[in-house]
């Protein structure tokens, strides 16, 4: 059996750990298999990049960061464009499949990386996901690797910040990854001890804000803890088209820079805005994470040795299962508005600057 193997999209804190778990159980429970990398995520499949590796070239590396496939992102609508060739790279990707006579190939990512998974198994081809994001964003499983250690570098740097703001009395904006939902900011915020936590599922009132900065200044809390997420948006900006929402902004990229401007002008306190960026990404992998990914990694295996393509490994209810990739594909899991965690939060007075009080925990 020939099982190829590869990391796309963004890389993250358990990629190694994962690929390490599914080898040792394929070398421990499938004697005949030969695992075959495949270079740079989708592209190596694309242009035919591969590598054989041996059993030694999973050693050491369940607490080392990052990815010794390599990774890259290519772009989902991308994936069925008729280019140059005269073919998609989809249709590229099914031909390098059978030259190198893989009989599957197992795909560890995102949501894209899912989107062309589910892409490939119905064009033929054998493949098993594992969900792979910091954002916690894959629908169908409870948690993601990756996200947990990137909840703990964010609330470290959340910890760090608190002491810098209370000696200067500032407002510090904190910028944390997540373009479309929240879970990162989420928690890393509950788990720093930020005062105001905003988020792309819950558009704020900047005034809601700037009235939660006040009210803590006046009560003598001379400092103020907010967490941002980089998608995070205003009521008036969800309302808007994305290109307009863009071009209001200006120089603005994100809501981050525009809040701390609006907070400074508005309040009167100095303000301060700092972007953790892909620090997040980086590093080894938690306890947590080397736990979790190893569970997964060992448990791709297993469908493997079952013969149970078309699926992508997930977490329900504390138990290892799989969903299948047809209903995974194009799906995002998002924070909800009475989530429980979100509930917990406005319980203990953090404010999501949407104006909304507690009702109680369900």
């Amino acid at each position: 059996m020939r099982i190829g193997i590869l990391t796309a999209g963004g890389d993250c804190p358990g990629l190694n750990a994962v690929i390490r778990g599914f080898a040792k159980y394929v070398y421990n429970q499938i004697p005949d298999a030969e695992i075959i990398g495949v270079s740079d995520g989708y592209r190596g499949l694309i242009n035919g990049e591969f590598k054989n590796l041996k059993e030694s070239d999973f050693s050491g590396i369940l607490n080392i960061g990052g990815t010794i496939l390599g990774t890259s992102r290519q772009p989902f609508k991308e994936m069925t464009k008729e280019e140059q060739n005269g073919s998609t790279r989809l249709e590229q990707m099914v031909k390098n499949y059978k030259k190198a006579k893989l009989d599957l190939v197992v795909t560890l990512g995102g949501a894209g990386t899912h989107k062309t998974a589910a892409l490939l198994s119905e064009a033929g081809c054998n493949v098993i996901g594992l969900p792979k994001t910091i954002d916690n964003d894959i629908w169908g499983t409870d948690i993601t690797f990756g996200f947990h250690s990137a909840v703990d570098i964010d609330t470290e740097c959340i910890d760090r910040l608190h002491t810098t703001a209370a000696s200067h009395g500032r407002t510090m904006v904190v910028e944390i990854m997540g373009n479309k939902v929240g879970w990162l900011t989420l928690y890393s915020g509950i788990a720093g001890g930020a005062d105001i936590i905003l988020i792309p599922e819950i558009p704020f009132d900047p005034d809601e804000v700037c009235k939660t900065v006040a009210k803590r200044y006046k009560s003598g809390k001379d400092f103020t803890i907010i967490a941002i997420a980089e998608g995070a948006m205003t009521k008036a900006e969800a309302e808007m088209k994305k290109a307009d929402r863009l071009a209001a902004r200006g120089n603005d990229t994100t809501a981050t820079n525009s809040i701390a401007r609006y907070i400074q002008e508005q309040v009167g306190v100095e303000t301060r805005t700092v972007v953790i960026g892909h620090l997040q990404r980086g590093g080894s992998p938690s306890p947590y994470d080397r736990l979790i990914s190893t569970e997964l990694g060992s448990f791709a295996g297993k469908l493997v040795q079952e013969g149970n393509f078309g699926t992508t490994v997930a977490v329900q209810n504390n138990a290892i299962t799989y969903n299948w990739l047809s209903d995974v594909a194009g799906k995002t899991k998002y924070v909800s508005e009475d989530n429980q965690m979100v509930n917990v939060a406005r319980s203990i007075g953090i404010s999501f600057g949407d104006g909304r009080k507690f009702k109680g925990i369900k």
